[in-house]
């Protein structure tokens, strides 16, 4: 009893294994002897008693050394639904042993045999040891899409006629669990129409998808072109968010590098993909030139653009990173990601403000960081009005304190996280960032004139999409509630980028550094706040004024209809990076801006009234705007 209860605790495998075996064993053997039948006109009788003696005898030491050689190549191992080429290439290999084993076994051991007897034998062998395993993927395969057809969630068109394409297809249809059916592909290339990828066709050009919406009865729209241009995917998933189908897409082909693709790989469509611009061509080379077995210092670490600063140079083997910030869930959070993907990384969090510069100049003194990214501020223009000496404290004096450190123990370089709002500032935060700019440009004078090796350079740039306090997140809360969105006014414009386009900036900027320059980013076309607000709507399936209302709310206190990336004065000068270009540095009084400053600092902390009139002696185009209702 317990004998029976074991064997039938085994996985399945290993019966369908046995079952199998036996089919081979049965038909490899049967194989030769119905090439004896056909030679000798489909009669038994006639058949030489001397051949058939020879083969009945050869046929235990063919079985056996038959199946050891399919065990050796595995055909017992592969799962009978997926079986594929590569099997059939394998089964091919073992035909060959076999035949050239058999050939030479019953000639030197039995007798010769017929000439069609070596030829045929194979054949036959092939075909049966193929045509049973590839039944049943056929069987399975016709099955399971009729199943999924009857339960299928969604009707699909796959836009994108490549390898990528070709893939998530057979995923598709291999898949027991994703409840999609792919009706049709859309592909811009004519020499593809009026043919078919894995036996789904190919209808036309972009121009066909709301046809073809219509027309399959289409559900969902799945977007696999990675090596697609921002410019042509943000055309095509404009037309697809005309449809109300639900949309998926692969990430880009960088994000895809060195992998396969699956269908996990496949993500809703965000609303960043409708905004998107050619992606920032960093050199990584130079990149990881200038970080490669260097100590690295995070301020703001946990942030957003700091936590991606922190995954982006882990990469690039420094010899230790250290993040420093002033919340320790944030530094939490990111330690652990970075001990989990990169657990050979020289890592040290530590905990404290920027505006401590005791705490700042023992970090230095401990742990003599060669580059510094200064990402740590306060960003939210609303919140900085009402408290404008915070913005002050944390920005300004935190620059200040940093870079003096900076200075002081000798860093290679020091990059300053800045933000177009910078430019002509018309809030407290735009103000404070124009002053941190200011202290960096005095700062690598100071480096220059003493001949100390620092270099201070700052990198300008727009609002982040996905960022802590972007505009996105609270679109998405307000929908989920079922609205109404708020935008602020119906001609707000934004310039955009990605956490990762900004952060690429960073350490390209970095790279370029010679000192002293304030690096801006072409940021492409500024965005309407509504026409983000309408697009996110759509993405969420709905419809804006009718499911999703919008309401204009008017601009807060500081804010500004439109960004501006540069000073009139400022000008451009290009860099080896078509995106990347430098503002030239605006002179000014360094004593005295150094003696308003530390003027400023002292009545943040004793006198915040009269803050925002000290910050315009500093930055004289700080003008406040009043509030358009």
């Amino acid at each position: 009893m317990d004998s029976i209860n074991k064997i039938k605790s085994l996985p399945q495998w290993v019966f369908r294994a046995f079952y199998l075996s036996l089919y081979d064993l049965i038909t490899v053997n049967f194989a030769y002897f119905i090439v004896l039948w056909l030679h000798y006109n489909l009669r038994y009788t006639t058949i030489p008693l001397k051949y058939l003696q020879a083969y009945l005898s050869f046929v235990p030491v063919y079985s056996l050394f038959t199946l050891s050689v399919f065990y050796f190549l595995k055909l017992y191992k592969s799962i009978w639904k997926y079986v594929s080429l590569s099997e059939m290439n394998r089964i091919l290999l073992a035909t060959i042993v076999t035949a050239i084993f058999h050939g030479i076994g019953i000639t030197v051991l039995c007798t010769k045999m017929p000439i069609s007897y070596y030829l045929m034998g194979p054949l036959f062998q092939f075909m049966f040891t193929v045509s049973v395993r590839f039944a049943y993927r056929f069987i399975n395969l016709v099955r399971r899409r009729k199943q999924r057809n009857e339960n299928a969630k969604y009707n699909s068109l796959i836009i994108g006629a490549g390898s990528a394409g070709q893939i998530i297809i057979k995923e598709l249809e291999n898949s027991s669990v994703v409840q999609s059916v792919p009706k049709c592909v859309i592909d811009d290339d004519p020499n593809k129409w009026g043919r078919m990828l894995e036996n789904i066709p190919i209808i036309g050009g972009r121009e066909k998808i709301i046809e073809a919406v219509q027309k399959f009865d289409i559900t969902q729209i799945i977007f696999t072109i990675p090596s697609a241009s921002a410019k042509d995917k943000r055309e095509i998933l404009n037309i697809c968010k005309e449809t109300d189908c639900k949309l998926l897409t692969l990430p880009g082909v960088y994000q895809l590098l060195n992998e396969k693709v699956f269908l996990q790989h496949l993500k809703p469509v965000a609303v960043e993909d409708l905004l998107g611009r050619e992606p920032i061509k960093a050199d990584l080379g130079q990149i990881k030139q200038q970080i490669q077995g260097k100590v690295v210092l995070i301020t703001g670490g946990g942030g957003s653009i700091g936590s991606e600063l922190c995954r982006q140079i882990a990469t690039y083997d420094p010899e230790q990173l250290i993040v420093f910030d002033i919340y320790e869930n944030n530094a939490y959070s990111i330690e652990q990601e970075l001990k989990r993907n990169y657990p050979n990384l020289n890592l040290k969090v530590l905990i404290g403000s920027v505006r401590d510069q005791k705490r700042v100049d023992d970090i230095f003194s401990s742990y003599r960081p060669d580059i510094v990214y200064h990402a740590a501020a306060h960003k939210h223009v609303p919140l900085m009005e009402g408290s404008p000496n915070e913005a002050v404290k944390n920005n300004v004096v935190g620059t200040y304190n940093t870079s003096k450190a900076a200075l002081k123990h000798n860093a290679e370089r020091f990059v300053l996280i800045s933000t177009d709002k910078a430019v002509n500032p018309t809030n407290a935060m735009g103000a404070s960032k124009r002053i941190c700019e200011m202290i960096i440009q005095m700062m690598d004078k100071d480096s220059r004139n003493s001949k100390k090796r620092t270099q201070f350079v700052a990198v300008r740039f727009g609002n982040v999409l996905g960022s802590n306090g972007s505009v996105i997140p609270l679109f998405k809360k307000q929908i989920a509630a079922g609205g109404p969105v708020t935008v602020t006014h119906p001609d707000i414009i934004r310039y955009f980028m990605t956490i990762s386009e900004a952060v690429g900036l960073v350490l390209q900027a970095g790279a370029y550094a010679a000192g002293g320059e304030i690096f801006v980013l072409d940021m492409g076309q500024p965005i309407k706040i509504d026409t983000l607000a309408r697009n996110l709507i759509k993405l969420s399936g709905l419809h804006p004024d009718e499911d999703i209302k919008i309401k204009y709310i008017g601009l807060r206190p500081g804010e500004k209809l439109y960004e501006e990336k540069l000073m009139a004065e400022e000008g451009l000068q290009k860099t080896e990076n078509q995106l990347i270009y430098i503002g030239k540095p605006i002179p000014f009084d360094e004593k005295k801006f150094l003696k308003d400053l530390q003027s400023l600092i002292q009545n943040s902390q004793e006198n915040p009234k009269n803050i925002e009139a000290q910050m315009q002696q500093i930055v004289p185009n700080f003008k406040f705007q009043e509030v358009v209702g």
